[in-house]
């Protein structure tokens, strides 16, 4: 599944979970790529990752708990 993840709504984003959870979840996820994502998406750029059909549920209650805002891709 593919995701565009568009914003963050949160007060005060938790850029170390939110870089936690694109390890976790993106298909070609690790930790450094994630570092870089979440300074990116934190700036205001979309960040378009992929996600494993088996986790997707997962991935979007973790997304929705820190306050991202999706959109649905694929």
């Amino acid at each position: 599944m593919q995701l565009n993840l568009l914003s963050c709504s949160a007060q005060r984003p938790d850029k170390r979970a939110i870089a936690n959870c694109l390890t976790e979840f993106a298909t070609n996820g690790n930790q450094s790529l994630a570092n870089e994502l979440t300074d990116l998406f934190l700036e205001g750029d979309v960040i378009d990752i992929e996600v494993n059909d088996g986790n997707s549920g997962s991935a979007l209650r973790a997304f929705r708990k820190l306050y991202i805002d999706y959109e649905i891709v694929e």
